[in-house]
């Protein structure tokens, strides 16, 4: 169905009108008797013909709308002047760089250094442990709770008592210093070589988008890696925990001062010819 643009007389305003199709409320009439017609079916026969009655009466006036000449009516349009406003964004040219070809250029141009990974993951390491001492405290008054829970990982499966999670082991405490700096400063290096490539707020992206995966993956490893963590953990500190890593740790790399990278790949530094990356020799 398509509208019609009809002009106005002369000595009018200047304004066009359209032509459109008559308002109706008949087909929401045929609509709800349908409706009702379908759920007699299953209730009563009463409320089956009350929507047979209505889907008819909605049939009889939508047709006596459009036949035998369908209804329109006129409606004026004013012109009104548009503006189209335009937003340019700078675009950021990578720079030649001095020792390779600018087209044949490696990306990222820049990354962090190990040491940032390094100090990423530590400073995250100090942030998650104060988040897991404080669950400690909370629910059950001892610091070492948390800390043997991680360590016992190595009575995996061996069944432990609360009173015994909640004591002093020298034995378990190592084994969650090893794991916990372990995983930290490798999830640190990690953090300093992504960090580089993503577009807008890293800090936010590492700090919510990956905690989010981490944790989703841990639920469903958890019970074949650690049995006795899986009982015991409690996932909304252990998500809190991880977000917590994951800002502190974020924030900690991108204030790290960025330093370039190769531009020539192995083989040309080793002195391998490779055509295509090698400058061109000028014979006399």
């Amino acid at each position: 169905m398509t509208s019609t643009h009809e002009p106005n007389p002369a000595g009018s305003s200047g304004s066009e009108s359209v032509q459109l199709p008559s308002p109706t409320l008949w087909p929401l009439l045929l609509a709800l008797g349908i409706a009702l017609a379908a759920t007699g079916l299953v209730t009563n026969n009463i409320v089956a013909i009350i929507g047979g009655v209505f889907a008819l009466a909605g049939c009889v006036g939508w047709f006596l709308q459009v036949l035998p000449r369908e209804r329109h009516e006129t409606v004026p349009v004013a012109a009104k002047p548009v503006t189209i406003a335009v937003s340019r964004r700078k675009v950021a040219r990578i720079g030649a760089v001095a020792e390779a070809r600018p087209h044949r250029a490696r990306l990222p141009l820049e990354i962090y250094p190990v040491s940032a990974g390094i100090k990423g993951g530590l400073a995250g390491a100090g942030a998650m442990a104060l988040l897991a001492v404080l669950y400690g405290v909370a629910s059950h008054h001892s610091i070492w709770y948390p800390i043997n829970l991680l360590g016992a990982v190595v009575y995996a499966q061996t069944q432990v008592s609360t009173s015994e999670m909640e004591a002093f082991h020298l034995v378990l405490l190592v084994v969650a210093t090893i794991l916990h700096l372990t995983t930290s400063i490798l999830v640190g290096l990690l953090y300093g070589a992504l960090l580089p490539m993503l577009p807008r707020r890293p800090v936010i992206l590492g700090g919510l988008f990956a905690p989010l995966v981490w944790t989703g993956l841990l639920y469903n490893i958890l019970d074949i890696v650690d049995p006795a963590l899986n009982q015991r953990i409690d996932w909304g500190w252990f998500l809190a925990s991880q977000i917590a890593f994951g800002i502190v740790a974020g924030m900690v790399v991108v204030r790290q001062m960025r330093v370039p990278t190769w531009q020539f790949p192995l083989a040309a530094r080793a002195g391998v010819e490779t055509p295509g990356m090698m400058g061109e020799e000028h014979h006399s």
